[in-house]
């Protein structure tokens, strides 16, 4: 046992890719199992990754979660900056400029009130919390937008790991809701067409979120939603750290 423990913690990386694997196959199995899959797998993954954070945290007395057990450091590495930014690259890199225009005036208008809108809206929250500097508010709305563009916005601005943390934890909020309402909703506003689809994951952004949520709506409609949502994130990760700090400086004066 003792071997096994000491190879896996100097292969901390390869472990997490393992475990994270065995995190997202159980995941899955439970959404279909027990919800049919109208609680979405990721849903059901980061829940559980929340959890596990929890636990973590609780038996080292650490403050990150399971990364400080050294058997699981390699978790930190996992969910680091480096690879977060390399998938954020790697997903724009994926996008083709030509396709957004299929969705016409109602997609370019979605992705642009939505992104204003979770911004200001997260901005508004963190102001009513005590949060008044527009930094804070800033790094905080990027991520009401997804929990991607709050840490490269929070980072770019220079705001303080709290401040970060509560930004990735208001857009994992923001993706398991909308992972969970959207095959409730979707009857109500329409959403079983690509256009539709193309302006709603132009309006809410997370691409997790409106993936899962689609896929559990009506999966032909999932290359739709979740190609505005990934010119979201995109976007997001390009105004938050410039225009919208700049506009919420200039309505908050903060």
């Amino acid at each position: 046992m003792e071997l096994i423990t000491a190879t896996l913690t100097k292969n901390g990386l390869l472990f997490a890719f393992l475990l994270v694997g065995l995190v997202m196959w159980a995941s899955y199995f439970l959404s279909h199992h027990l919800t049919r899959g109208r609680l979405h797998g990721s849903a059901v993954a980061i829940m559980v990754g929340l959890l596990l954070a929890y636990l973590g945290g609780l038996f080292s007395g650490g403050t990150k979660g399971l990364a400080d057990i050294p058997l699981f450091a390699g978790l930190g590495i996992m969910g680091g900056a480096m690879l977060r930014d390399f998938a954020i690259v790697s997903t724009a890199y994926g996008v083709d400029l030509a396709e957004i225009r299929k969705s016409g005036l109602v997609g370019v208008l979605s992705l642009a009130f939505g992104i204003v809108l979770s911004f200001l809206v997260g901005a508004i929250v963190a102001l009513a919390f005590g949060y008044g500097d527009a930094v804070s508010m800033t790094t905080i709305g990027a991520g009401a937008a997804t929990y991607i563009v709050g840490p490269v916005t929070g980072t770019a601005l220079g705001a303080s790991s709290e401040v970060v943390a509560l930004s990735v934890a208001a857009g994992l909020v923001k993706s398991v809701i909308v992972m969970i309402g959207t095959p409730f909703i979707a009857p109500l506003i329409g959403l079983n067409n690509p256009k539709s689809a193309m302006a709603y994951g132009g309006l809410m952004g997370t691409t997790s979120g409106v993936a899962g949520g689609l896929a559990a709506t009506d999966k032909r409609l999932v290359p739709y939603g979740a190609m505005t949502a990934t010119f979201y994130t995109g976007l997001g990760c390009l105004m938050g750290p410039s225009l919208m700090y700049l506009m919420i400086r200039a309505i908050f004066g903060a």
